[in-house]
């Protein structure tokens, strides 16, 4: 299924540092419950979007260091870039928008004169964003004289400062929420427009995502003042915006279950994988169980017995194949019994499994071919070079 091609069922947008991951959560306990929901219930009707203010190179990064789902759809650099697929293609559509008067020079040109302001990084300087730290007290003034020499010199410019420190200077057609707004506008003039859409965020950058009509949003409990702030000012009585009493990833699914937009039990809340009931059969959930049962039987968190096995295989069709990225095919059953003499072989590890990309396909009345990416967190240190 090409999810852009039709209807979602739900288009979750999220920002990523401190809302769908959280920093502080050692084990990504909280991501990995919302990547197993996503990956079981979502993944083939529904569209995932992140929004970030990293930049492509700090976005990379960060899928490098946390396991993190694949979006469909990515919004980067405080929205200034939109890319769909693991591809990311550009839009070419949204750079025409941003450069309306625009002149990155210009914006340099100016800035330079504000001593207070200190350049970030050379990768989070990009076509349509240029961004500077600056000290919290001195913020307001700088933005209030900053917007007024860019304006006397023509251009039309936002800017936006979050995290107490983080100052980034935008086209006025830019931010989140312009991002969204334009999406939105695309899906809906080919009549494909999300039956619901659930934004997150934590901080000021993600204001502009609840200023949207007709969206729910989440402001995760780990929200910083700025975007309460912001809230309590602009949004307080909008009911379809709350205001979550937990973190990060584990707010997303909270607010999922309060505005009852699906499903929201992640099959990680689940303490009996082994169950083999059949009635409403679907292969993405079956994946994302036997996953999860996988990790679980080798960090030796269910019980050693051979009747867990032996419910699994039930579960497994006896013509089952499994078809390893090399090419090699193995049935089923035979890939559940292989699992016996690895039980409780990372025990007290930080080990951890999660599949991305789960996308059954029915190819016969009772056959699917299930195509998805497993990926392992071994627990081990990386060797020495």
């Amino acid at each position: 299924m090409d999810r852009l091609a039709d209807i979602a069922r739900l288009m979750i947008v999220s920002d990523l540092d401190h809302t769908m991951v959280d920093h502080h959560d050692s084990e990504d306990l909280s991501l990995l419950r919302f990547n197993a929901l996503w990956e079981s219930n979502y993944r083939d009707n529904s569209l995932l979007v992140f929004s970030t203010g990293r930049s492509p190179t700090l976005y990379k990064e960060l899928r490098k260091e946390k396991p993190m789902l694949t979006p469909d759809i990515t919004i980067m650099s405080v929205g200034t870039e939109i890319t769909y697929g693991n591809s990311m293609v550009p839009d070419d559509g949204w750079v025409k928008i941003l450069n309306q008067k625009w002149d990155r020079n210009i914006v340099s040109e100016e800035t330079s004169k504000f001593t207070e302001l200190s350049l970030q990084s050379e990768t989070e300087q990009r076509p349509h964003k240029v961004s500077f730290y600056v000290q919290k007290d001195k913020a307001q003034d700088i933005m209030k004289a900053l917007s007024a020499r860019l304006e006397e010199r023509g251009l039309d410019v936002k800017i936006i400062y979050s995290g107490g420190q983080d100052l980034d200077i935008l086209p006025q057609g830019a931010g989140k929420g312009q991002a969204l707004a334009y999406l939105l506008k695309k899906f809906k003039s080919d009549d494909k427009l999300p039956e619901n859409t659930l934004v997150c965020g934590d901080s000021g950058n993600d204001a502009e995502l609840f200023s949207i009509p007709d969206v729910h949003g989440v402001m995760v409990s780990n929200a910083q003042e700025e975007l309460l702030q912001w809230h309590a000012a602009n949004a307080k009585d909008n009911p379809i915006i709350i205001h979550a009493t937990e973190r990060c990833a584990a707010g997303i699914i909270q607010a999922i279950g309060h505005f009852n937009l699906g499903p929201n039990t992640s099959p990680r809340d689940v303490t009996d994988l082994s169950d083999s009931k059949m009635d409403n059969f679907d292969p993405g959930y079956e994946v994302v169980k036997l996953y999860l049962f996988y990790e679980r039987w080798r960090r030796g968190e269910v019980d050693h017995s051979e009747l867990y096995l032996a419910k699994l295989k039930a579960v497994c069709s006896g013509s089952g194949i499994f078809v390893h990225p090399s090419g090699v095919e193995q049935l089923l059953r035979d890939c559940v019994d292989s699992l016996k003499p690895c039980y409780g072989d990372k025990h007290g590890k930080q080990f951890r499994v999660w599949v991305d990309q789960v996308l059954p396909v029915k190819i016969s009345s009772d056959s699917w071919l299930v195509k998805f990416k497993k990926w392992e967190q071994s627990g081990e240190p990386l060797p020495s070079i």
